[in-house]
């Protein structure tokens, strides 16, 4: 006990073994909901459910403990939301690129962010993007995000005539997914931790007693199907959209663990009189680590999760409650059976009943929810754009409406980067733009001119 005081720096820290045990044991009640949610989502590209929830967990764990080891911060990991729908639909479904392709992208992401970590590069990296798309892209997945949480909620369905539209209250799937949308508002109002999970839990449960989900899934057995699968020959195939992929998740994943480390640091106190982290190469180091890592497991981007600050709050102030948290990921791999059923897919059953055939839409109403309470709460950056500007806000409306109703992230990216160039020049105001950003909107209007 004493080594481990010494070694995390416990008591200098003012904290003791105890309050980091809890600060573990809470980060991960908070963020844990990502063990429904990864499998489900990566299992729509192909890959085993099984073997995500193992990767998800491990990777998950493996990244905890070495943030802990190495920066010594309270900084929990797990996959990215958001990251994963950007593996899934854009990466996947959208660029045609095999699950085993697309982890070796998120590997080379991982490996790219890790060496501008080493190089001290990252703040000169950041200074490209002008904030109005710093603070948007990420509501921006948010909203996408929210809107494939109706989706599977049945709240939106498929209409003939409108694409979308409201789904039928009269069935149970969408009237699920509302009680468990109110009910995790309604316990993160009162300031309940882990409020995603209880609402996970809550909702699968009534869907049991209420008939809309049902007690008898397929199995699931834990596998190791997912590992070391990385596959390099359709990036040299397609170099251009293997490229374009890099860097989205590069930059999706800089902008995610910036925002989460100063966040979170604030809070905490670790943000020293000059406004700088201390040990801040070690803690991007272990995040950069994390997402090759995951990679290698089988899993989309492993990233550092805003909900540690829920662990700061219970008290934790040492990396001994980022190893709390990943044993915690190791020991919920015994949640197979439970997140078999919350994973389910009632969408054939659900469609056949509004007289909707061959209707190929998954819908996971226990895991809905989520979605859309996550998609909400990534919304917040949007109050920093300067809606009074045009050229600011134009760009990030477009990156926002382009990437939910055009139902792609690389769209919405695209979008605003061009608009934000275009808009920047002709109001006369030009040298606002970094000269990198010219590049990039000049090879986005070549993408859209000879690619599609």
């Amino acid at each position: 006990m004493d080594f481990i005081e010494r070694y995390f720096g416990v008591r200098a820290a003012g904290s003791t073994v105890q309050r980091e045990i809890v600060g573990g044991l809470t980060s991960f009640a908070t963020m844990s909901y990502i063990v429904f949610v990864q499998p489900t989502v990566l299992a729509m590209a192909g890959m085993d459910f099984g073997g995500v929830l193992v990767a998800t967990c491990l990777s998950s764990a493996v990244a905890c403990i070495i943030m802990g080891l190495l920066a010594r911060y309270p900084f929990a990991l797990a996959p990215g939301m958001g990251e994963n729908f950007l593996f899934v639909f854009t990466v996947c479904m959208g660029m045609g690129f095999a699950w085993q392709s697309a982890l070796s992208i998120v590997f080379i992401s991982g490996l790219l962010f890790l060496a501008l970590s080493l190089f001290q590069i990252r703040e000169r990296v950041l200074d490209v993007f002008p904030d109005c798309l710093k603070n948007s892209i990420g509501p921006a997945i948010g909203l996408f995000i929210a809107f494939i949480g109706l989706q599977w909620g049945g709240i939106v369905v498929l209409n003939n005539a409108t694409m979308v539209a409201m789904g039928s209250l009269r069935h149970g799937a969408p009237l699920l997914t509302l009680f468990g949308v109110l009910l995790i508002t309604t316990l993160m109002a009162r300031n309940l931790r882990g409020a995603i999970l209880v609402g996970i839990i809550a909702t699968t449960a009534l869907g049991l007693l209420t008939g809309v989900l049902s007690a008898k899934t397929q199995s699931v057995t834990p596998n190791f199907s997912t590992f070391f699968q990385l596959r390099f020959d359709e990036l040299i195939s397609k170099p251009v959209q293997a490229g374009t992929a890099i860097l989205l998740f590069f930059f999706l994943v800089l902008f995610d663990t910036v925002g989460t480390l100063v966040g979170v640091s604030t809070q905490a106190g670790f943000i020293d009189e000059r406004g700088r982290l201390p040990r801040a190469g070690r803690a991007f180091a272990s995040d950069a680590l994390a997402t090759s890592i995951g990679a290698l497991f089988g899993t989309s981007t492993v990233t550092s999760y805003v909900e540690s600050a829920a662990g700061v709050a219970a008290g934790a102030r040492t990396g001994l409650a980022a190893v709390v948290t990943g044993v915690c990921f190791v020991l919920a791999i015994a949640l197979a059976p439970v997140v078999a059923v919350v994973g389910q897919d009632i969408g054939p059953a659900y469609y056949a009943a509004l007289g909707i055939k061959d209707a190929m839409v998954s819908m996971h109403p226990s895991v809905a929810p989520a979605l859309i309470v996550v998609g909400l709460l990534m919304l917040a950056p949007l109050r920093k754009v300067q809606w009074e500007d045009v050229t600011e806000s134009l760009p990030a409306f477009l990156t926002v409406t382009m990437m939910a109703f055009g139902y792609g992230i690389t769209e919405g990216i695209a979008a605003g980067c061009i608009s934000f160039v275009a808009v920047k020049v002709t109001s006369g105001r030009g040298r606002e733009a970094h000269p990198v950003m010219y590049v990039v909107a000049v090879a986005l209007v070549l993408r859209y001119a000879f690619l599609k």
